[in-house]
């Protein structure tokens, strides 16, 4: 599995952003099958800074109506990483 394919998008919500200034936590959506090793590492590759934890919480499809239609979301697995003291933080747009 490439980086690419572990780290699907950041998480870019009002949450995601506080946590990011405050805690020094990135957001990220990952892959379902993902582990926190495959993930640490990833971060680690992607944006060339040092991973302190690891934090993933999987999320169950919601319930969707159209009118008489129904359908559910996708799952979906979310990662919260810890960056090490001293590391910069980066910008989701340096990529």
């Amino acid at each position: 599995m490439t980086i690419y394919e572990v780290i699907k998008r950041p998480v870019v919500t009002e949450k995601g952003v506080s946590k990011k200034e405050a805690e020094r936590t990135l957001c990220f959506q990952v892959a379902p099958e993902a582990n926190k090793a495959l993930v640490k590492a990833a971060v680690e590759r992607l944006f060339k800074v040092k991973v302190a934890e690891v934090r993933t919480s999987n999320h169950v499809g919601k319930l969707r109506r159209r009118g008489r239609f129904a359908g559910y979301r996708s799952n979906w697995k979310k990662a919260y990483v810890k960056l090490k003291v001293g590391e910069k933080m980066p910008e989701y747009t340096e990529i």
